[in-house]
């Protein structure tokens, strides 16, 4: 038996749902809002119903769980003038309360259990909601899964701080609300419950603290790509371009390693080189207009739209200070875009150097420049390139990644296909 706990049901719970579904398992999934089609919603915002949208899961109504008020209010509170109730933590709905609540209700039932019943069975959950009900499990001889999809807090914290030095002028971008001490003091909690600690790349491996148990288990499972044919084959549309087209793709924070972009630009002083920027402001656009990089910006859009961009750009530059595993990375591979990366990216897998792209030390600009400049005087190479790139995203799938974790719980899919 497994039981899966998430309140928002991302793609990588999907992707485990789905081979929990295929593998003939025995699982339950407890999440805040699992929504059912039909004319119900439609009197709710559009904004709510695409958000509904993506709680659909293809999963027996029998095996779902669900605890929906605090996430119906969060979801509702901006539409309703309502900021105070999800301010962060202190809020009755806010994301933190959200996550606790499920994880309180998760607790409760697992303690009405018998011994027998649950003994040997699994509780996988994610960061920031493990922590009352992996204490039930441990109570009952359950095991325990623990996703830690980012860097370790602790890493996290270190490397913004020491940024905050470096680039003072950017801090305000690098992190939202402060997380209190007790939030801190419940994510060492969880890691320390923790059987099995799943972690998405090398860099996210390389931040865990060096306190942990000799049999405490960690597994490595990459996220998958998306398919090529929803890029629509992944090929850019470069013909008639002369220059080099960089995207910048995600919030425009120096968390992603945005000031070192610009700074690289800044370095080139090429007219043959062109940066887009799409993503979330963390600032005033005037904040980034000042900098004094020209730079076409582009709005978040849904994916459809991101890899249409992208197939207009050449290549893909992401000098994050702190990841997990961004996904842009395999999303431009998939695209046919060579990436440039920092290994705190979470990416650097991705990379056969100077076939699929570049791994540039945190923190410098100037490779990011130099990597730059050699593909701006190298545009016969990106063609050389491209093939590869795909090729390369097309090793990593979201069902690779979940049997990957469902053999480290002892699940083995009965139906592979």
């Amino acid at each position: 038996m497994i039981h899966l706990v998430h309140p928002s049901g991302n793609t990588f719970v999907r992707a485990l749902l789905h081979e929990l579904k295929q593998s003939g398992a025995d699982y339950h999934f407890w999440t805040t809002i699992a929504s059912s089609s039909g004319g119900l919603t439609d009197w709710l915002p559009l904004r709510i119903r695409a958000q509904l949208a993506r709680r659909a899961y293809d999963v027996p109504a029998s095996k779902i769980h669900t605890r929906s008020l605090r996430e119906w209010t969060r979801l509702l509170a901006p539409s309703l003038g309502c900021k105070r109730v999800t301010r962060h933590e202190e809020g009755w709905a806010s994301v933190d309360a959200v996550y606790r609540d499920l994880d309180d209700a998760v607790a409760r039932n697992l303690k009405a259990a018998s011994d027998v019943e649950m003994s040997g069975s699994w509780i996988y959950a994610y960061e920031d909601g493990a922590l009352r009900c992996f204490e039930a499990a441990k109570q009952i001889g359950m095991r325990r899964a623990y996703e830690l999809p980012i860097a370790y807090w602790e890493t996290s914290r270190r490397l913004l701080d020491e940024e905050a030095l470096r680039r003072p002028e950017w801090a305000a971008t690098l992190v939202g609300p402060s997380d209190s001490p007790a939030k801190l003091e419940r994510k060492t909690r969880e890691l320390e419950l923790a059987d099995l600690i799943v972690v998405p790349s090398l860099f996210v491996q390389r931040s865990l603290p060096v306190w942990l148990r000799p049999d405490q288990r960690v597994v490595l499972a990459e996220f998958g790509s998306p398919e090529v044919e929803r890029a629509e084959g992944g090929r850019p549309k470069a013909e008639g371009r002369k220059g080099l087209r960089v995207l910048f793709a995600g919030s425009m924070s120096q968390r992603k390693g945005l000031a070192d972009v610009f700074e690289a630009i800044k370095l080139l002083r090429r007219n043959d080189v062109e940066l887009v920027v799409m993503g979330s402001l963390v600032a005033p656009m005037s904040f980034y207009e000042g900098q004094g990089v020209p730079f076409a910006y582009e709005a978040p859009r849904p994916h459809e739209q991101v890899f249409e961009l992208m197939r207009s750009c050449d290549v893909l530059v992401l000098p994050s200070i702190v990841e997990g595993r961004a996904l842009v990375q395999q999303e431009a591979l998939a695209c046919g875009l060579p990436i440039i990366v920092s290994a705190n990216a979470g990416g650097e897998d991705l990379v056969i150097e100077g076939l699929t792209g570049f791994v540039v030390p945190v923190r410098s600009p100037q490779s990011i420049a130099e990597k730059l400049a050699w593909l701006a005087d190298h545009r016969d190479a990106l063609e050389e390139m491209r093939p590869a790139c795909m090729a390369k995203a097309s090793e990593y799938t979201w069902k690779s990644y979940a049997s990957r974790i469902l053999g480290s719980l002892g699940v083995t899919a009965v139906n592979p296909n």
